[in-house]
C-alpha cells in the first residue's frame, strides 16, 4: 500500500507547484500560455510578508504527486470566514490512491481549526472529478453562477474609481 503524506509547502516546492499548475492547465484543455504565474508570484503570494494563499503538498511514497492551493473568503450572512480551494491537482499516476481526498481533508481540518463555516471550490462542468467531490459531500450550487471580470473590462472598471 502506498504511503500518503500531506505537508505544508515550503519555498523550495515552488518550481514543482508551478509545474503542476501547468499540468493542470493541460488537463483542463487550456493553452500553457494562459498560465501567467511565475515562481516570483508564488513566492510573494504563498510565502511573502502578506501571503494571500497557502499550499499543501501531497506525496506518495516520498514523491510529490499533488497539491492544493487555498485561501480564506468571507460570508457576511454567516459572519464568518470560509475557505476556498482554488486548485486541487493530483498527477495522473497518483489518481485513485486517496491523495486528493487526503489533501481536501487537511484543508477541511485547517478550516475547522480556524473556525471557518464552510469549504468551497469550483469545478468545470465536464470534469469527471465532480463525482469525487459529490461523494465527499460537496453539492453543486445550481442557483449561483460564477462571473469573472478580467483584462480590459477589469482595467476599465478600476479606472472608473478615479472618475468619482
Amino acid at each position: 500500500m502506498a504511503e500518503l503524506r500531506i505537508r505544508p509547502a515550503v519555498p523550495a516546492d515552488i518550481p514543482t507547484i508551478l509545474a503542476m499548475v501547468r499540468e493542470l492547465a493541460v488537463y483542463e484543455n487550456e493553452p500553457l500560455s494562459t498560465v501567467e504565474a511565475s515562481e516570483a508570484d508564488l513566492m510573494r503570494d504563498c510565502f511573502g510578508e502578506r501571503a494571500n494563499c497557502e499550499v499543501l503538498i501531497g506525496e506518495v511514497d516520498g514523491a510529490t504527486q499533488g497539491f492544493t492551493l487555498f485561501l480564506h473568503n468571507y460570508s457576511t450572512w454567516l459572519g464568518r470566514a470560509g475557505m476556498h480551494v482554488e486548485d486541487l491537482y493530483v498527477r495522473e499516476a497518483a489518481r485513485g490512491t486517496g491523495l486528493g481526498r487526503k489533501l481536501l481533508a487537511h484543508v477541511a481540518r485547517i478550516a475547522r481549526q480556524r473556525h471557518c463555516k464552510r469549504l468551497e471550490l469550483s469545478v468545470l462542468h465536464w470534469n469527471p472529478a465532480r463525482s469525487f467531490y459529490e461523494k465527499l459531500g460537496f453539492r453543486e450550487l445550481e442557483e449561483w453562477r460564477p462571473y469573472r471580470l478580467s483584462d480590459e473590462g477589469f482595467a476599465r472598471l478600476a479606472a472608473e474609481a478615479d472618475l468619482v
